[in-house]
């Protein structure tokens, strides 16, 4: 099978295009044919050397991607050869690890493409367990924008955030694939959005994705925020991290919520922690999403409450050119492979 790969860390140009053998699936496992495999950031930081130094070469990086089962293991019920079907980007890498509450706290919990060869590929295997059934009405690419990005954007804003309608919302980088989601997510849920953008390219967009305002990230553009909320929002999502938190934190009103989830902006922050306990402000961690948080999202984007938001798709022959601009951050929603 056809495959782009790592042997280094280091640049885009460390790609190379390969024929690798075709997996075969273990006990409990579906052999995927990938039809579109989708880009995050973390592939980019997975790539530079920055999340796992110790990955093991070569190596197919990617989380996301949607695909035909053509061959099944033993000990697989509910699917059949034919299905389309979409695995979790994340999930418990230990069979008898059935997760925890919180998928992503499971003692086993693996990202793809960081733990394991990933999508990048022809052809992977995934659990059936962590695998779920495709609507045929989407195209392969545009749910290959989805899994990592919406069901991050679904835990962060429905579960962690608590977000309700008529609650004001702060997405910070709204124009980001996770970004995009966390919008939709937001006004699916009947929120009133804010959202920040690195350029004034990405304004346009993130306004159509339902968007009241969108400020930029310089200094003071947050003001904009607190006076359209009436005071500050109810719930900021913070997927940058750095001096971006403080930032977040002081956007909300008293008793409001900031929820964490990237570090883009820095693996430190610097708060002022009066501002946090005199008002009696939250602070919340979190990371990705369940099963059920991807299958909500995948019947809001059946319903049209949410659109899938492609920028461009590339080849796996075009590994070097679609990491460029991943790691360039020009894209306006979410880059994909089409494989087949």
């Amino acid at each position: 099978m056809k495959a782009a790969i790592i042997t280094r860390f280091g640049l885009p140009s460390v790609f190379q295009t390969v024929a690798l053998p075709r997996p075969k699936p273990g006990a409990g496992e579906l052999l995927i044919r990938v039809e579109a495999a989708g880009l995050n950031r973390l592939d980019h930081y997975i790539r530079e050397g920055g999340v796992n130094p110790n990955l093991t070469f070569p190596h197919v990086l990617g989380s996301d991607a949607v695909g035909i089962v053509e061959e099944m293991g033993d000990d697989v019920s509910g699917f059949s050869i034919g299905d389309r079907v979409i695995p979790m980007p994340g999930y418990p890498t230990d069979p008898t690890d059935l997760g925890a509450e919180v998928l992503s706290t499971s003692r086993s919990y693996a990202i793809r493409g960081l733990a394991e060869n990933g999508s990048y590929a022809e052809y992977m295997t995934a659990p059936a367990r962590w695998s779920v059934k495709a609507p045929n009405e989407l195209s392969s690419v545009d749910l290959a924008t989805l899994p990592m990005a919406l069901v991050t954007a679904v835990r962060a804003v429905k579960v962690v955030g608590g977000v309700r309608a008529g609650d004001t919302v702060l997405i910070q980088a709204g124009a980001s694939g996770t970004g995009s989601f966390m919008v939709q997510v937001a006004r699916a849920l009947g929120a009133r959005v804010a959202a920040t953008v690195r350029s004034d390219s990405k304004r346009a967009f993130v306004e159509e994705l339902g968007a009241e305002l969108v400020v930029g990230m310089e200094d003071g553009a947050l003001d904009r925020v607190r006076e359209w909320s009436g005071g500050g929002v109810d719930v900021a999502v913070d997927n940058l991290g750095g001096a971006s938190l403080a930032r977040s934190v002081d956007a909300t009103r008293p008793l409001g919520l900031t929820v964490l989830m990237g570090n883009v902006l820095g693996l430190e922050s610097v708060l002022r922690v009066r501002d946090v306990f005199f008002p009696q402000k939250r602070i919340a961690g979190t990371l990705m999403g369940g099963v059920a948080d991807l299958e909500w999202g995948i019947e809001e984007v059946r319903a049209g409450r949410i659109r899938p938001t492609l920028d461009r798709t590339f080849t796996l022959d075009e590994a070097e050119a679609a990491h460029t601009r991943l790691a360039a951050g020009d894209a306006v929603g979410n880059i994909v492979f089409a494989v087949s």
